[in-house]
């Protein structure tokens, strides 16, 4: 797997397509900026304030997919002539292994895109992508975390057809509420 994996979702009446494709130096820029958002800043674990921040953050990302144990995707607005648009997002499969079941998947939607569906319909690429690409090594399973007090991310798992499985307890300080767990199974 590398960064020429892109994957394309559909426009629907009321948002444009999305083009997914792992994430690159030249969306610094876009990065720090989506992180000017004080929402995303108080969900999200990763702190981004400046260009060396996002150049870290991309590297990480960019280490993920080399060692294969976390793709993370940028989600950009496509546009008509099918060129990458804005970034809108984020999604990302992390804690993948060689034979383990499970593995967990995350997201985030820049200020400027929330209310369009783009998250659900990111995660919903990126699990189809997930279950195709490594399921057939043994991922069965995939798990999304969010604390109880994110009733967005709550109805995103809803919309990407994640099962509600049960509460788990808080660990401070990186999670510092109770969270919902969501579970999708791979079909049989």
């Amino acid at each position: 797997m590398n960064d020429t994996v892109v994957l394309r979702v559909d426009a629907v009446p009321s948002a444009s397509a999305l083009v997914l494709r792992p994430w690159r130096m030249q969306d610094v820029p876009a990065l720090v900026e989506a992180y000017r958002d004080p929402a995303l800043r108080h969900w999200t674990s990763s702190s981004v304030e400046n260009d060396a921040d996002a150049v870290r953050w991309v590297r990480a990302q960019q280490r993920g997919w080399a060692v294969g144990d976390r793709f993370g995707f940028a989600v950009l607005a496509a546009r008509p002539d099918s060129t990458h648009g804005q970034l809108v997002g984020n999604v990302v499969l992390k804690e993948v292994a060689s034979g383990k079941p499970s593995a967990g998947v995350g997201y985030w939607t820049a200020g400027h895109a929330r209310g369009r569906g783009v998250a659900p319909r990111a995660l919903e690429a990126l699990t189809g992508w997930a279950f195709d690409t490594l399921g057939v090594g043994g991922l069965k399973r995939l798990e999304l975390l969010h604390q109880v007090d994110n009733s967005a991310s709550c109805r995103v798992a809803q919309k990407s057809r994640y099962e509600f499985e049960g509460v788990l307890p808080a660990a401070p300080p990186s999670f510092p509420l109770d969270g919902h767990l969501h579970i999708r199974c791979r079909d049989a």
